[in-house]
């Protein structure tokens, strides 16, 4: 039988350390660091950093349902970066540099807001949660030499 796999797509700042914080999760089949959100057709990482094409830096997550839920994806993603930081996380500035959610499907759309409403009841943050959820749409893989930036040179974290 067929393994069933989903897909799920994160924006938490700079994709090298986003990517990081999911490729290790059990039940990640693959990550893959790309870019979506925006206007411009294939663009190159240079055409993201000049902040005008409109996409955000982001992880593909390829993962088995049945070996972790899209709700723990969420509260992952929630843990890794200040979802209260607009178009910027530290010291990355930009809009591609964005907290957003991007959906495929009714399902994850009513999950990730959810998600958002808990992580605003939490109380957790001083400031309001900026974070996007919005529905997935073309998806442009990043060059080859942002694929698994971190892992290739024996880093965890940018």
């Amino acid at each position: 039988m067929k393994e069933k796999i989903e897909k799920a797509v994160f924006g938490a700042g700079c994709f090298w350390g986003v990517e990081e914080s999911f490729r290790k999760l059990k039940g990640v089949k693959s990550t893959i660091v790309g870019y979506m959100g925006g206007k411009m057709k294939n663009p190159t990482y240079e055409d993201v950093c000049k902040d005008k094409t409109g996409h955000a830096e982001v992880v593909l997550v390829e993962y088995n349902p049945e070996e972790i839920s899209y709700d723990k994806l969420l509260d992952i993603f929630w843990k890794i970066h200040d979802p209260t930081q607009l178009n910027r996380q530290g010291l990355d500035i930009g809009t591609q540099y964005r907290s957003i959610i991007f959906y495929y499907n009714e399902e994850q759309k009513k999950k990730a807001m959810e998600s958002k409403k808990k992580q605003e009841k939490s109380k957790k943050y001083k400031s309001k949660i900026v974070t996007e959820i919005i529905k997935a749409s073309e998806f442009y893989k990043a060059e080859d030499y942002h694929q698994k930036y971190l892992m290739k040179r024996g880093l965890n974290v940018c």
